[in-house]
């Protein structure tokens, strides 16, 4: 099979452009992003993937129509055109631009409200130039407009993985190739977790099943059950797996022994959505729909700390890769704030309004700053100084809630995805500065008198 190469991107031309010129583009050149095209039918299917501010279609297809129209375009991209057979007029509205996604409207953070109108601070111009315009658009029909859902990861392997309702698709930033994982009959993929050497795939279901996949081989290596609710949040610290349900309990599973799970921690009244190990791995932080947040021990399955500040459900949660012991946390429509807590002492550090409701935070491993991603009511991606707090840049271009976020292996590009059922590629963060040191919010020991 020849492949043929296409030129890369220039982002320079789209700052050359207004951006009201650039909202009206209804697609990009084939100038837009280096991939490799293996016939014409692929072409067309990451033409279509590769969308880049569209705003409406007249014609609506259903998800059952777009779910099979899709399922049809992979097969011809990887085994010829000799599989088409769907109505063209489907095709052609596929990857359209849809205002609403299919949603699952079960819990209070599904559920909006009408905010008071806030302005958006300037930021200093002092400050680095934060690129405000996505570099790359990927279309995602039927990413679930769902707060409890994290169905975006990107691998230290630098594969980007997507839920999109039952199915699990692989794209490459390298190639640009699509390919489909798997595909779950009367269920749901709730969460996404790569492992630390980016060969496995976590998947946890609405029905609550977590599936352990050897990507390579593309097949599922283990099935793990325990729980009874939708597994919404996933963690690898090393070999160990955790995993947060609706059935509000949080299981430890070391993926070297055959037992089902080797602990259970139940420290949450309503269920886990967030879950994140520190980088040291000594600490698992746990948010949950009861607005608590809780900070456990690797060694024990009692609470080291319960905080209770927060008025919302927290999903967001991220350690700090530069200051040990460093924690922050984001609540959801009715808190709005981004606290950040000290756990080796247990206190809260400060605390500051967003005026939106927060849906993910992730640090930086280049530099000392803060990603937020946020919901009701401005839809935006802000870049934060830490510990100023003061903003480095706000990028907009959703329509919808901001519910997921993912950062690329070299840490300097970040992935958004929304319930308007677009992927956008930020480059936000500066190269690694290996000269960097991280610390802690504690003395050294050899400080200690």
């Amino acid at each position: 099979m020849q492949f043929t190469p296409k030129k890369s991107f220039d982002i320079s031309s789209l700052r050359q452009n207004s951006s009201s010129s650039y909202k009206k583009n209804t697609k990009l050149t084939e100038n837009s992003g280096g991939r490799f095209i293996p016939n014409r039918i692929s072409s067309n299917l990451l033409n279509a993937f590769e969308k880049a501010g569209q705003e409406n279609s007249g014609n609506v297809v259903t998800i059952t129509e777009k779910a099979g129209a899709f399922s049809t375009l992979l097969d011809n991209q990887f085994f010829g055109s000799d599989k088409t057979n769907f109505d063209n007029s489907v095709s052609t509205n596929l990857f359209r631009y849809n205002s609403q996604s299919a949603q699952l409207r079960e819990n209070k953070e599904n559920q909006g409200f009408v905010p008071d109108i806030v302005n958006n601070e300037e930021t200093s111009p002092t400050q680095r130039i934060v690129p405000k315009v996505p570099y790359k658009v990927l279309d995602a029909p039927q990413l679930l407009d769902d707060f409890y859902l994290n169905v975006v990861d990107w691998s230290s392997a630098d594969t980007l993985t997507v839920g999109l309702n039952n199915s699990i698709y692989l794209w490459s930033p390298v190639t640009g190739a699509v390919s489909k994982l798997s595909t779950y009959q009367n269920d749901v993929v709730a969460s996404l977790s790569w492992s630390p050497t980016g060969s496995h795939l976590a998947v946890g279901t609405t029905s609550g099943k977590v599936m352990l996949y050897d990507v390579e081989r593309s097949n599922a290596v283990r099935t793990l059950p325990g729980h009874a609710g939708r597994v919404g949040a996933l963690a690898w610290n090393g070999s160990l797996l955790s995993s947060g349900s609706r059935d509000k309990n949080i299981l430890h599973r070391d993926l070297r022994s055959s037992s089902k799970f080797t602990a259970k921690l139940q420290g949450h009244k309503q269920e886990v959505c967030g879950l994140k190990w520190s980088f040291e791995g000594d600490q698992l932080a746990s948010g949950g729909n009861d607005n608590k947040l809780v900070v456990w021990s690797a060694q024990s399955i009692t609470p080291v700390a319960k905080f209770k500040e927060h008025t919302a459900a927290v999903k967001a949660i991220a350690w700090s890769p530069h200051q040990h012991g460093l924690l922050v946390s984001g609540g959801g429509t009715t808190d709005r704030t981004i606290r950040s807590w000290n756990t080796l002492l247990s206190q809260n550090v400060s605390c500051i309004d967003t005026q939106s409701q927060v849906c993910n935070l992730i640090f930086s491993k280049n530099s000392n700053e803060l990603v937020s991603t946020h919901g009701y009511s401005q839809n935006q991606v802000v870049v934060w100084n830490y510990p100023t707090m003061q903003k480095i840049g706000v990028l907009t271009g959703h329509t919808s809630r901001v519910l997921y976020l993912t950062m690329s292996a070299d840490s300097q590009t970040i992935v958004t995805g929304a319930g308007d059922e677009t992927l956008r590629f930020w480059k936000v963060f500066p190269r690694p500065d290996f000269g960097q040191r991280s610390s802690s919010l504690l003395p050294a020991m050899s400080e200690l008198r």
